[in-house]
């Protein structure tokens, strides 16, 4: 796959600060819908459905047009929708679910949960760690916790090798980061489908933001509600 898609790996590009510099925020939106459409096709068009269960930025690979392909089916598996679906661990580790640290069973969330890393990793430039992984839990609640990472202006949180965006792209940027943090719920269950992902990205819905970007504070971000058009 490597020799027929020009730009190699998504991983790459960001590590390379000039490279990661031809990743404008219109190309780096292109490249998280185009994962999620990818994965949403994967997970409820497929029949039966298809969990890739190694979503990281190393597998998706980007062509001569910056159009992402998802690349390493080696742990996908077919989900069996009639039973359980038992297996054993699998992934990269930083980019896995925490449910499967304790459990087996695997569904089309654990590609949820990497889609939200992955898509933070696309936006900030850079893996967001344990620690923006720990925060998940607040995304999605009312009570933001006692943390910094609250209190930073958004503008903070995106990658500083490129100028902040603007205007629309603002808007759809903080929309994406809102969808990853959502993706990065603790509870698979609390996690939206990919399909509503899709959905959401495809539509001309975004977050309506009432200051700018660097007046924004990320805690204000997750309290938001609702996408207007």
């Amino acid at each position: 796959m490597y020799e027929y898609l020009e730009r190699g790996s998504l991983a790459t590009m960001l590590s390379k600060d000039e490279e990661a510099k031809e990743l404008g925020w219109s190309k780096r939106v292109n490249i998280v819908k185009g994962l999620a459409h990818a994965l949403s096709y994967m997970h409820h068009d497929c029949l039966p459905p298809i969990v890739h269960r190694d979503i990281s930025s190393k597998n998706i690979l980007l062509d001569s047009e910056y159009e992402a392909c998802v690349s390493d089916f080696g742990t996908a598996k077919y989900l069996n929708p009639n039973s359980t679906n038992w297996t054993a661990a699998a992934g990269t580790y930083g980019y896995m679910a925490p449910e499967l640290a304790y459990t087996m069973e695997v569904n089309e969330k654990c590609d949820v949960y990497s889609f939200g890393v992955v898509t933070l990793e696309i936006i900030m430039g850079c893996h967001p760690g344990d620690v923006f992984s720990s925060l998940s839990s607040g995304a999605s609640s009312s009570s933001s916790p006692a943390s910094p990472f609250y209190e930073m202006p958004i503008s903070d949180v995106l990658d500083q090798r490129i100028s902040p965006p603007t205007n629309q792209e603002a808007r759809e940027v903080v929309s994406i980061v809102k969808m990853a943090f959502a993706s990065l719920n603790p509870s698979p269950q609390s996690r939206p489908t990919m399909k509503k992902v899709s959905q959401l990205l495809s539509s001309t819905q975004r977050l309506h933001l009432s200051k700018p970007l660097h007046m924004t504070t990320c805690g204000e971000l997750f309290a938001l509600d609702g996408f207007t058009t």
